[in-house]
């Protein structure tokens, strides 16, 4: 029987001024392809209230606020973390949500941060894996981690498709394979960059069990620690408890080979609970669902990852309960 305690971090929604801008911008995709899905609270709380997902933490994906030039992409992230803190109060106890911010843009992002954090009192922000270029480790945003990490944010990375993408000439759409590569992208680029190190506070959600870090872990923590990174070079067994530092949530994740992969590489306290409704429709979540309360987890982990360890990562969910 599902657990009505479930804290589902890896969920998405579109409010009406985020539609609008797509809309605007002739966008009738999303990255990769994907069509813009169909959201509103009644739906997503019926599906919740169905596979006993007790609590949503909301979240914009990809691609975010790339589609706008910089003065747009301020005023969107503005109008979309004002519906998140309003679908948040309307929906007492059932909706957290993680801010957006007008990446790469750091002066701006930072008074957003604030503002959303202080203001709104949302529950952390969501970063894509890169903003035109620019991955979590670039030296660019080190002022915008110093203060997540004076704050001990939870920071929900989600990824984007690689500004490199469409030169791949693959004809495969962005999500099957370039998300969960991206995803290793700003995973290393925070490790080998010292960004992690120097930030210990901020509790990193890594999405989809980490894209391809369990199974790669090994062969990146053995070259990085070779001479061919120079000065960023890791020692392997620092970087293998580098990789235990980052929480990993289950969206699409939830077959058996993935979840053994992730388990070798973290400690059951490190997975969160994942299903990246509305992307994956009420059909995959509730299929997704059942592939979750038949892995070979004790009634103990079960509960970790299904809310335990989330609990960890938003403190102002007890204070709201």
């Amino acid at each position: 029987m599902p657990d009505p305690r479930t804290i589902d971090v890896h969920a998405h929604f579109l409010p009406p001024a985020y539609r609008q801008a797509l809309a605007d911008a002739g966008l009738k995709t999303l990255d990769g392809g994907m069509p813009v899905p169909d959201w509103s609270p009644e739906r997503a709380l019926g599906i919740m209230d169905e596979v006993g997902i007790g609590v949503a933490v909301l979240s914009v994906s990809s691609p975010h606020v790339s589609f706008l030039d910089r003065t747009k992409a301020v005023t969107l992230c503005r109008a979309v973390n004002d519906a998140a803190a309003e679908m948040r109060r309307r929906h007492a106890g059932r909706f957290g949500a993680f801010a957006i911010l007008p990446l790469p843009d750091v002066a701006t992002s930072l008074a957003e941060l604030e503002r959303a954090l202080e203001q709104l009192e949302l529950d952390g922000v969501a970063l894509p894996t890169h903003a035109e270029g620019c991955y979590l480790g670039d030296a660019r945003l080190a002022p915008l981690l110093e203060m997540l990490d004076e704050r001990a944010a939870t920071v929900f990375i989600h990824p984007t498709s690689p500004c490199c993408f469409e030169a791949f000439g693959l004809e495969l759409p962005a999500p099957m394979i370039e998300f969960p590569f991206d995803t290793t992208r700003t995973a290393l680029s925070l490790l080998y960059s010292g960004a992690l190190t120097r930030h210990p506070r901020i509790n990193f959600i890594l999405p989809h069990a980490g894209g391809t870090l369990p199974f790669l872990a090994p062969r990146i923590a053995a070259i990085g620690s070779t001479q061919v990174l120079g000065e960023r070079a890791v020692a392997l067994p620092d970087a293998i408890q580098a990789f235990a530092r980052f929480f990993y949530d289950t969206a699409l994740s939830v077959m058996p080979q993935q979840i053994a992969a992730l388990r070798a590489l973290v400690p059951i306290s490190q997975i969160v609970y994942g299903t990246d409704y509305p992307f994956a429709n009420e059909d995959r979540v509730r299929m997704a669902e059942s592939f979750f309360a038949a892995l070979p987890f004790t009634p103990e982990e079960q509960a970790m990852v299904r809310h335990g360890n989330a609990w960890r990562l938003f403190k102002g969910f007890a204070a709201r309960a």
